[in-house]
């Protein structure tokens, strides 16, 4: 009797992921550049908001006024 085993392959996912990961950081270095970054659904401009001493307590990282472009980021001030 021989029992074949299901094996997930999951290379494709891993290709696609740090695809992602990688278009991600490149766009968040042209905003810390100073480049404007278009999001690529509504075409708006993209904000990068980063902490201040006045506001720390806040959701960072680059986002679309209609929110279609949303990447949080787990940033702090360090003073």
């Amino acid at each position: 009797m021989t029992t074949e085993t299901n094996k997930i392959d999951f290379s494709i996912i891993n290709k696609t992921t740090a695809k992602s990961f990688n278009e991600q950081k490149n766009l968040i270095k042209r905003l810390f550049k100073g480049n404007t970054v278009l999001c690529e659904t509504c075409k708006q401009p993209l904000t990068l908001i980063v902490p201040t001493e006045k506001d720390t307590e806040k959701k960072y990282g680059v986002f679309c006024k209609k929110h279609c472009t949303d990447i949080e980021l787990e940033l702090e001030l360090i003073l």
